[in-house]
């Protein structure tokens, strides 16, 4: 999922249980505009960072710690990152969504948008 700098949600793309979240990064954030992307070390491999500074963004990802070559990354601003954890925790007081009830990922995919929708409006 992605968020703006307020915490509201923006994007979201669902994926198997065992597929990584990498996967879909260059999705979350194709037709956006922005000076930053904020992201987790799960996000850091070279090719999105590349895809990122293509659309006209600064990557502020920490570097994993195997990595040869660290990247520098603004820590201060990366602070900011919490608040995509802030809307997962919003989402869960949505008792549907949170348990997922719904066996179909379409269905459950609306019910999420529905509740992005309840955010929004608050």
């Amino acid at each position: 999922m992605s968020v703006d700098s307020l915490g509201n949600p923006l994007r979201f793309i669902l994926t198997g249980g065992q597929q990584h979240d990498i996967t879909q990064a260059e999705g979350l954030i194709d037709g956006y505009e922005g000076e930053y992307v904020l992201a987790d070390k799960g996000y850091d491999p070279q090719g999105f960072r590349q895809h990122i500074l293509e659309h006209g963004m600064t990557p502020v990802i920490p570097p994993r710690s195997n990595r040869k070559q660290p990247s520098n990354y603004d820590a201060d601003l990366y602070r900011e990152r919490h608040l995509v954890e802030c809307f997962i925790n919003k989402i869960k007081h949505y008792r549907r969504v949170f348990s997922r009830f719904e066996k179909l990922d379409t269905r459950y995919l609306g019910f999420l948008h529905f509740t992005a929708a309840l955010i929004w409006l608050r």
